[in-house]
């Protein structure tokens, strides 16, 4: 499921339980510093960001739009099929890459945004475009905004439509997922395959490295982790019992399923943002939690696969469907919702930031309104070596931006 669209699905389903599931949550008014930073226009500066962001060393952030670039470029709804931008410290956009769609380009980045190498070159992945049936790319950015296109997608045996980011290793291996393709025994008749993981090495080369049969996972989404000796961790957004994995992944591509999710301890997790270093895991759920009312979970994965439940989203005054994690030296963690108890997006119901500390105590740090600050923030944050806090709102901001608005990027102080 692309994130950006499951917030509707989300928002129809809190609507329908909301009156029979929520509960007040008891916690003190946000406090934080709140800045916008840029407010997408949806013309050639791109329009609705639903990837994460990477900062560099002089404090520039740099990420992907699902929309806006290319305006000739369209999926019959919004105009164009995304950019990768760069945003200075000033909160000047520059735009590095409109993708085109097609055989020879990407279209809709959907997954994490970008990662970045000590050169300056950037490595991401778009859902759609490239050269096979529209299943999607590989693609790196050189430091003058050159495209190079790694890999495209069949949709068969190599996968097909990435929905995650990538992660990369010393040796300059990039590794990654994708939401479909696989085996095509796989799925529920349709042969389009429950997805798997990949590693294309330095010279383009891809390789699967493990095709999900459903039972051991299908769909993974989210960035993949990779420890000291070359394990991969990741999520399947559903398989194993139905509700989603944690797996593993040895160097030599053996998975070992960690823990499958059950609904009240999680459903559809959408990946994992932290280990540390114990080598406990830590994640969210778009659903599931309390009272399986499908809500959400904030939740950490030992190394003997014990999951322990953090924080259950009543979906009022916490939000609900939370997504990428980011830790401080203490082990608190931040993170952002969806949205938060209401059908509607009005002052209670466009998402929330919020932190939870090691012994699970939830705090809210900011409610967005759906207004200038944007609305729908999507995939996480990252956390400045201040402590200040970075991300983007995948909708709203400039009201006169289509009818729902294009985005911004904010910051925030907590």
């Amino acid at each position: 499921m692309n994130r950006r669209f499951a917030m509707y699905s989300v928002l129809l389903l809190l609507g329908i339980q909301r009156l029979a599931t929520c509960q007040t949550v008891s916690m003190q008014s946000p406090s934080a510093k709140f800045r916008v930073l840029y407010t997408f226009e949806g013309k050639m500066d791109g329009g609705n960001p639903n990837g994460g962001l990477v900062q560099d060393a002089a404090g520039n952030l740099y990420g992907t739009t699902y929309d806006g670039g290319d305006l000739n470029c369209s999926n019959g709804i919004f105009p164009g099929c995304g950019v990768v931008f760069k945003l200075d410290r000033a909160g000047h956009e520059s735009v590095l890459h409109r993708f085109k769609g097609g055989p020879g380009d990407g279209g809709y980045p959907c997954a994490e945004g970008v990662i970045r190498d000590s050169a300056g070159n950037l490595y991401g992945t778009t859902c759609y475009g490239g050269a096979f049936a529209n299943n999607g790319i590989v693609f790196k950015l050189d430091s003058s905004g050159h495209e190079t296109v790694l890999h495209s997608f069949t949709g068969g045996d190599d996968g097909g439509v990435p929905k995650a980011g990538l992660v990369r290793d010393a040796a300059g291996n990039l590794f990654g997922s994708t939401y479909y393709g696989g085996s095509p025994a796989c799925n529920d008749g349709t042969g389009v395959g429950c997805g798997v993981v990949f590693k294309i090495d330095a010279a383009g080369k891809q390789k699967v490295l493990h095709r999900f049969m459903g039972k051991d996972g299908a769909n993974p989404i989210g960035t993949l982790l990779l420890d000291g000796e070359g394990n991969l961790y990741g999520t399947t957004f559903s398989g194993g019992s139905g509700d989603g994995v944690v797996f593993r992944l040895d160097s030599i591509g053996k998975e070992t399923v960690l823990h499958e999710f059950a609904g009240p301890d999680g459903n559809g997790p959408v990946g994992l943002s932290i280990r540390d270093g114990e080598g406990t895991l830590y994640g969210t759920t778009y659903y599931g939690g309390f009272r399986d009312s499908f809500l959400g979970t904030v939740f950490k994965v030992d190394r003997a696969g014990k999951e322990t439940v953090l924080h259950e989203f009543k979906g009022q005054g916490d939000g609900f469907s939370p997504d990428g994690l980011v830790a401080d030296g203490a082990g608190n963690l931040y993170g952002i919702t969806l949205g938060d108890a209401s059908f509607t997006c009005d002052q209670d119901g466009c998402g929330t930031i919020f932190k939870v500390d090691t012994n699970g105590k939830f705090s809210l740090l900011y409610r967005f309104h759906g207004g200038s600050d944007g609305a729908y923030p999507q995939l996480g944050l990252i956390r400045d070596a201040a402590g200040a806090l970075y991300g983007a709102a995948g909708f709203s901001g400039n009201q006169g931006c289509l009818s729902q608005g294009c985005g911004t990027v904010f910051k925030i102080v907590p």
